[in-house]
This record gives C-alpha cells, structure tokens and sequence, in this order.
C-alpha cells in the first residue's frame, strides 16, 4: 500500500473512532497528532524508556504462563536496542492461543524458561520506566515470575494513560489506536505490538500537551500523598505553563458557548389544534419515493410497519394512548421515529422515546436517527439522556481532589490503600480531560474501574444534586447542559429508569415531553417497581457515615479545618461538634437496628438471591412476633437520633452558609443521605403504608450481615402511573414485541395503567411477526418430562439435553430459571458432550454476561447455559443460534414476597400475574432465536405441564410459531436430525 493511501486509511479509522458530538477544534486537534508528534520534543519522557509486550498461554494469573516477551529501548524518536525471546511455559499451549499469536509448540521449544527469561530482561531494562499497554496484565505476569520484581519499579500503563490523553475516542485498544494514527499493525505478536506502542507514546504525549493550560499541573498536584505512577509524566509536561492556573469553569464555559440553541415549546401549551401528519402521509413516506427509501438502499414494504405508523400518528392527533405489541421484523422503531418526527418539527415540540436497553437506545441514537435526520428535508435535532449516576458531576470532582479520597468505599480485594486511591486518581484524571473536551456525554466509555471507584465519588443524584448553588449550573454542568441542549431538539432518547425517576420527581428532571413512546414496554413495570423501591441497607449506611466521619475524620473534619480561618469559626465549630456526636450515636443505632434484624433470618424459608441469602415477606404474622417488635423499637430509636442528627447537621450548614456557601454547600450534599435513611426507617419499620409490600434480605452466615437490606416495594405500578403520570401526558405509545397474552392486552394495560384512563383514551393493536415463523421455527414439546419437582427430573433433562446437542451439532442456548438446576446439569452433561467433541459453558457466578454473549457469538459451536440476563435482550443471527431449550416454565418463584403479597390480597392472583408474567418471558426467550428473515431454529419446550395442565394451552397460543410438535423426549433427538437435513 503507498503512503498516501496508509494515510488514507489511517485518517478513515480515526473519523470513526472520535466519539460523534466531538467538537470541530477539538477533532481537528486529533486529525493532526500524528503528524505533529513527529517533531514535538519531550525531553525526559522520552529518554531511556522500556516498551515491553508479553504473550502469554491464557488470562488467568493463576494458571497461565509466559510464551514470549518482546521490549525496546527508545531514546528520543528512536528504537536503539531490542529484547526477544520466546518462552518455554512447561505446559501444552492451548490451540486457540496458538491460533491467535502464531506461536506454537516448536517455537517454545528449548526456549529459556520463565525464570531464565526474566532474568535476561531485568538485565535489559536496568531499572528504567517501562511502558506497557494493559500493564498491571504485562506486570503481573512477569512478577509473578521469581526475579521478576527486579525488572523495574516504574510501571507506566499507556491503555489508562491514553484515556486521559484522548477522551474522545470510542476504544483505546491498541490496534484500534495505531490503526487511527499510522503506527505499525497489532497482530498479537509481542515484538510487532511493542513496535505499535513505541509510536503511539509520543502521541499520547502530544495529546497530552493539547489538553487545557494548567490542567497537567492540576492533575499532578493531586492528592501528593498517593504513589501514583502517572504523576512523574504529567509533572514532567507540566513545566510547560508551569505557573498557570487551571480553571475547569472557564474551560467548560468556552466549550459550549456555541452549544445553545432555541428551546421548544411544552405540547400542553399550543394554541389550538396541533399539526399531525395524516395516516396517508405516514404511508406514503414508508414506502418507495418516501423518506424510508432515502434512509435504507434496499425497501422492503412492510404492511405490518405501516399500519403501526398510522397508528402512532393517531395516538398523536387524538392524545390518547397505545398498546402495541410488534413482532419480530417489523420494523417498529422506524414506524414509531417517523410520525414523532414530523409532529414534533411541526408543533415546535420535544417527544421523547424510552428504551430499557442500552443495545437498543444505541441502535437509536446511532444508527435510525442519523439515517432519518438524513432523509428529512430538514433533518433532524436529537439527543440521548442517561440517569445522573451516567454523567460526571464536576462538583464532585472537584470536591474528590480538595477532600481526602473515599479509600473505605472501594472495593480492595485485598489491594493496598495506595493501590485503590490510584485508580480513584487515574478516574478523575480522566473525567477532568473528557470534561474539557466534550460539551456533553456520560461515564460509560471512559473506562473507569468502578470496582475500586465509588460512582459516588464522580456523580450525584437527583436528590443530592446542588442546582442552583452549584458553580456549574446549569451550562457548564455537563448532566444539566446535556438536558438544556435536549430542550432544543426534536426527539429525545432516554431510558425506562430515567423516565420513572423523572415521574418520581413530578417532571423536574427531563423537559417537558408530552408525548412518549415506551419501547420494550414488557419491562417498563418491574422497572418502575426496581426505581420506586424504597431499601435501607446496613453496608451502605456503613460507609456513608464513615465518610460522613466526625472531629478526626471524613467530611466533617475537612469542615472543622475549613471553619478556622471563617469568622464566625466558634459557632460552626460547636455546632459541627454538636452535630458529630449525634452522628456517633445516629452510627451505632442504624448498626443496632441491623444486628437486630439479623434476629428474623429463623422465620425465613428458601434462598432468593443466592444460597447464602434469603429472603424474608414481612406479612402480619412477621409483624405480631417480638422479633419484629424488636426491629420497630430498634426502628424507633434510629428514626429519633437520624432525625436530630439531620437537624444539627441542618443548623451547622446554616451558620457556615453565612460565611462560606460552598463549605455549606458540600456539608448539605454529604448528609443528604441521612433524610433518605430516616424516610426509609420510618416507612419500614415505624409507619408502613399499604402501598407497598415489604421484605427482608438476610444472611444465614452473620460474616455476611453487611449483605442484609429492609426492602418496600410499590405494589400497584399501574395505579402510581394512572395517577401520577399518564393525566400529563398528550399521547403515550407502549410497544413491544412480547405484551400481549395471546390475543389479550388485559395484563399490560394493568400493569402500566391503561385500563384506569378510560376506554375511549386508549385502543390496544397487535400485530404479527413480518418474518415467516411458521417455516422457520420448529416448536417441539416434551410431553413424558418428569415434573420439576419430581425425582429423576435433572437426569431425563440431562439426556434430552444430550440428544438435543448431539442432533443439533452445539449452537444450542439452554435458559434456567434458577442457578442451582443449571449447575446440577452442567456437571453431569459437559463431560459426555466433551466426548462428542462439543464445548458447553455456563453462566457461572460472578461471570460477565457481554463476555459469554461475545464468546458464544464468535463460536458457532459452542452451547450455553445460561440464567435471566439471557431471556431477553441477546441477539445472535444466524448459526451461531440455532436451538433454545425451555427447561421449565419461568413462573415467579412462590416465596417471592411480591408473589405472597398478592396471593394474600387476591385469590386469583397466580392468574392475574404470575401467569401471564411467564408466558411473556417465554415469548422473549422464543424471540433469541429468529432475529432475521433468513434465521432457522428449533424451540424446545421441556415442560410437560405445557401438556398435562390446562393454562399450558395459554403458552403454546402466544408463541410466534403456530409448527407445534408434541412428542416423547427419546424422539426429539431424531426430529432435531430430520429438521437439519431438511435445511441443508
């Protein structure tokens, strides 16, 4: 390839890896890096350094070992030596490791060994910085190696490094990074990587200068009392403006100067009648000539999209609401993004769109939008909108770098105190730099280590929020600027959660959108339920107080050195000392209160959450016991001191507002909790409302009472919405395509409230699948399977399952309804799947689900099993699925103290909820297989109540394929190899 096309290509890769909304200077500043890294001068940054890469024979530290080691040593612009060798492991190298870096068993051969190899490369560092890209991997694995200690005590990390440096870019891996900027190609052999990485350091380095004056030295200047190994490279840049103050507000301020934009109106506010696109409009823009054909280069008319779209537009001429369910190929998004569109440019309003996925709201906001702001003469103004816990609250940065750092909130694994404070570091380093380079965004690409961060650190809620009294607000506030800009446009993306929050909060926290529509709506009540929920848990009570703190430590003590240069210092200082020994006492009557509710584990039955956890209703009967009546007294009490505590805090924030409002400010924003405690308590324990069922988490072990939580749930979701929600708004539109109970919407509308608005305010519209199910979905039901509860039923699961897998050549997805079932049938079935040369994962404890979703996608093989995360929302087209397996019927589990509260207030409750609630995760589970209009699978049902029990016949009617088969297990092994014979 020739240099003007590397460069090409080079320039390609970086447009698509700057994040959109990336602002033209600042995308300009990246397009040129490359090119000015060249003759930037770094001096000791670039002098005598290491850059190392290993390979190693797995991920585990544990049970892998180093294959290679490749280093270079680089002065100024250039490699001036070089360090190779391969190394022996002493074990088989696994043949996808083999696969994937080339190295083989001959190439390790007489190899130097681990230690031998270690030993030559301490000799060729010396002690000098090396820089690793991932480096705790690199470094871990060579210390773990006896000597390897001695390599050096300087480890840089350029993958954590490069986030500061570059905060606008999706990936920071390093192949994605050399390919944007023209450095040499990642392939997974250590030396060619560490030639990659030789090039991109002066480029992080020169990205690293782009960023704000002042800002190296702010960031270096943090927290001197943490050996934190990037704080040598951003002193070292800092000499550059030493002496110039770094200002975050006056950074943000001219960052999004350009950024304001014409707020809309509110839909309640027009005069008179609104303007609507007509049903025929819609139509007509659907199909060819119209909008649709400018958006996909390939149309397919889709009568089922269409029919939706004319729907929505009436919803929206009429305000009044929808329920419609959709099936798969639809096409629902653009059917519902269209008429919304067109209203709200016509009316000069906002509408919004709330989705329960992230996979969805990025397929909005990425990819539909975009396409339609495209096709429309006048294109498009929309935005996405997250949750506060997804933005930086720059207020609370600000306070992590003058305050000693949470330590005590991190989650250390056995890590060292300074270990934890410095990924807490690297963590503000990086929301600094992304906060002077974006008007707008959220937490979620920037990498951070939340296991060792505390969100808290970084973000606020809607409830601890200053507003006002905050220096950023609103325009500078990247949380409250992104929902200002929002205001402005067209359409707005958000979430089931923040949408709840934002009825929660009575519409204070989103613009005034009027009309919604409500995607993958079948959630949108347990998610409602989960937001609204009311917990006070002892771990978390914890650690709130203990960075609370009191004279000597924590928040309090901050504010007591603060107070001694104010002039009124006499006054805050008592009160705050005041204050501190009722938090003493607030401390110990919350842990009280929790060492008492240890007391009710007896009553409980069952484990939810875990073998070790259960959990406990907390009905009548719980109530009348003296074990209750010692958790109201203990309730009682706490309630007495957090109310004074809450008073006297309240008093000394008073008094310091008189002389310093921030001091004040920070003071009300730390003990904000203490309000949500109390609240809390007395719903619980001193003055419950009917409103909501009420639940114990408890631990049988008392080494696991920090797990232990009191728990209120709202009961009736639908009247909450009905009531609070639904009157304000125009028009809503629930659509999924999993709602409806084979033809009846009565569930959903009750869940969600529909059925108290009238029935002239709402009309329900369910709409069939465009994909041809009935061809490409085979169902089959087991109709001789043990019942789940009877004896011998894992051990027939387990050899339909083996017929299952062996007919179908692995690509199967097996989905359990609880973890211990799952385990019982991985132990007894992988071993004999091993022998047919077929691979079975499971979904194990603490496992990532996005890195078995990864991995089974990549392997068209591989067989899974797999709990609730994979019933829904997990796509995979294609053969790489081509069977799911139904073990039982996902009905709530009967100890649910949901499940007994309606039971206990209605006889009929399991027909009400807990029945239509399965048969709708069945329909999602159904709905893995057939993603496409050219997908083929078969659906196994291993429930036979499906056939011996009456309400089986509710399940079969709403499955999308009407190619329903029963039959005896010993058969389907035989059906699975016919249907496969018939596809080829």
């Amino acid at each position: 390839m020739s240099q003007d096309m590397q460069h090409e290509a080079a320039a390609a890769s970086l447009e698509e890896l700057i994040m959109p909304g990336t602002p033209a200077s600042v995308k300009a500043a990246y397009r040129s890096l490359a090119e000015r890294a060249k003759t930037a001068r770094f001096g000791l940054l670039e002098d005598d350094l290491v850059v190392l890469d290993t390979e190693t024979t797995g991920l585990s530290f544990r049970d892998c070992e180093l294959i290679e080691v490749s280093a270079a040593r680089i002065q100024g612009r250039k490699i001036v030596e070089r360090f190779e060798t391969y190394v022996d492991p002493g074990r088989p190298i696994p043949p996808e490791i083999q696969k994937l870096t080339g190295i083989s068993q001959i190439d390790v051969a007489g190899a130097p060994s681990p230690r031998e190899a270690v030993a030559m490369l301490a000799d060729f560092v010396g002690g000098v910085p090396v820089l690793a890209h991932n480096a705790t991997f690199d470094r871990t694995f060579v210390e773990a190696v006896p000597g390897g200690a001695n390599v050096s005590d300087t480890w840089v990390d350029t993958l954590a490094l490069s986030r500061i440096a570059l905060p606008r870019l999706t990936s920071h891996r390093l192949a994605d990074m050399a390919s944007a900027f023209g450095c040499a190609a990642v392939t997974h052999n250590a030396s060619d990587d560490v030639d990659a990485l030789c090039g991109m350091w002066r480029i992080i380095l020169c990205a690293l200068s782009d960023l704000p004056c002042g800002l190296m030295g702010f960031l270096a200047d943090m927290h001197p009392e943490i050996d934190w190994a990037f704080r040598p490279v951003l002193s070292q840049l800092a000499l550059a403006d030493e002496g110039v103050r770094f200002s975050l507000p006056a950074v943000r301020a001219r960052l999004v100067e350009a950024e304001c934009g014409h707020v809309r109106m509110d839909a309640q506010e027009l005069d008179g009648s609104p303007m609507c696109p007509t049903p025929e409009e819609v139509t007509a823009e659907l199909r060819e000539g119209g909008v649709a054909s400018r958006m996909y280069e390939r149309l397919e008319r889709r009568p089922e999209q269409e029919e939706m779209a004319r729907e929505v537009t009436r919803a929206l001429k009429e305000s009044t609401h929808r329920a419609i369910e959709a099936g798969t190929g639809v096409g629902k998004s653009l059917a519902y993004l269209l008429p919304m569109a067109l209203y709200a440019q016509r009316n000069n309003v906002t509408v919004g769109v709330a989705t329960k996925t992230n996979a969805l709201t990025d397929q909005l906001v990425s990819h539909e939008l975009p396409a339609l702001s495209a096709a429309l003469p006048e294109g498009l103004e929309f935005h996405s909108l997250k949750g506060y816990d997804h933005y930086p609250c720059l207020h609370r940065m600000d306070r992590a770098v003058r305050e000693d750092l949470p330590i005590a909130a991190g989650k250390k694994d056995g890590r060292s105190d300074n270990a934890v404070g410095a990924d807490m570091l690297t963590a503000l380093a990086v929301c600094y730099s992304f906060a002077c380079q974006s008007p707008d965004g959220d937490l979620d690409a920037l990498g951070i280590r939340w296991r060792y961060v505390p969100r808290s650190m970084l973000t606020t809620t809607s409830g601890e929020c200053l507003k006002s009294r905050c220096p950023y607000y609103p325009h500078l506030c990247l949380l409250h600027g992104a929902r200002k800009r929002a205001a402005c446009g067209d359409v707005v993306v958000t979430n089931h959660s923040l949408l709840l929050r934002n009825v929660d909060a009575d519409g204070n926290i989103l613009p005034p959108i009027r009309h919604w529509v409500v995607d993958e709506a079948h959630a949108f009540e347990s998610e409602a339920r989960r937001q609204w929920a009311v917990e006070v848990s002892g771990e978390e009570a914890r650690v709130a107080f203990e960075l609370l703190g009191g004279m000597k430590t924590g928040v309090i003590r901050n504010l007591v050195a603060q107070a001694a240069k104010l002039d009124n210092s006499t006054l805050v200082t008592g009160l705050l000392a005041k204050a501190s020994a009722t938090i003493a006492r607030a401390t110990m009557a919350t842990a009280d209160l929790f060492d008492v509710t240890h007391g009710l584990v007896g009553m409980a039955r069952g484990g939810e959450g875990g073998y070790d956890l259960v959990t406990l209703w907390i009905d009548d009967a719980v109530r009348a016991t003296d074990e209750w009546a010692a958790v109201v007294e203990a309730g009682e009490h706490a309630a007495d001191v957090l109310a004074a505590a809450a008073k006297e805090l309240k008093e000394a924030a008073d008094a310091l507002r008189e002389t310093d409002a921030r001091a004040a400010s920070d003071l009300g924003e730390s003990t904000r909790f203490l309000t949500e405690l109390l609240a809390g308590v007395r719903l619980i324990c001193v003055e419950p409302d009917p409103a909501y069922v009420y639940s114990a988490q408890l631990s049988r072990s008392r080494k696991r009472m920090n797990m232990e939580k009191l728990c209120a749930e709202k009961l009736d979701i639908g009247a909450d919405l009905a009531e609070r929600w639904l009157p304000e708004m125009e028009s809503v539109v629930f659509t999924s395509a999993t709602i409806a109970v084979g033809e009846s919407f009565e569930h959903f509308d009750a869940a969600v409230g529909l059925d108290r608005v009238g029935g002239n305010m709402h009309r329900d519209l369910r709409l069939d699948s465009s994909f041809d199910f009935d061809r490409n979905m085979s169902i089959v039901v087991a109709k001789d399977m043990p019942a789940p509860n009877e004896r011998g039923y894992i051990d027939a699961l387990v050899d339909l399952l083996y017929d299952v897998h062996v007919s179908m050549g692995g690509s199967v997805l097996t989905l359990f309804t609880n973890r211990r079932d799952m385990e019982r049938v991985h132990e007894a079935l992988a071993p004999r799947l091993a022998e047919a040369g077929l691979e079975l994962a499971q979904q194990g404890r603490g496992a990532s689900a996005r890195r078995l979703r990864d991995q089974f996608v990549a392997d068209k093989s591989l067989s899974l099993l797999a709990l609730k995360s994979f019933w829904e929302g997990f796509d995979a087209a294609g053969d790489t699925l081509r069977c799911v397996v139904i073990p039982k019927l996902p009905f709530a589990s009967p100890n649910d103290p949901l499940v007994k509260e309606r039971e206990a207030r209605d006889q009929r409750a399991w027909w009400k909820y807990s029945l239509p609630e399965a048969v709708i995760s069945v329909k999602q589970a159904a709905g893995r297989l057939i993603r496409t209009s050219t997908d083929t699978g078969v659906l196994v049902l291993a429930d036979s109540r499906l056939v011996t029990k009456r309400y089986g016949r509710q399940f079969i009617a709403s499955l999308p394929s009407k190619s329903v088969q029963q039959m005896n297990r010993a058969g389907i092994g035989r059906f699975i190899k016919m249907w496969r014979a018939s596809r080829k």
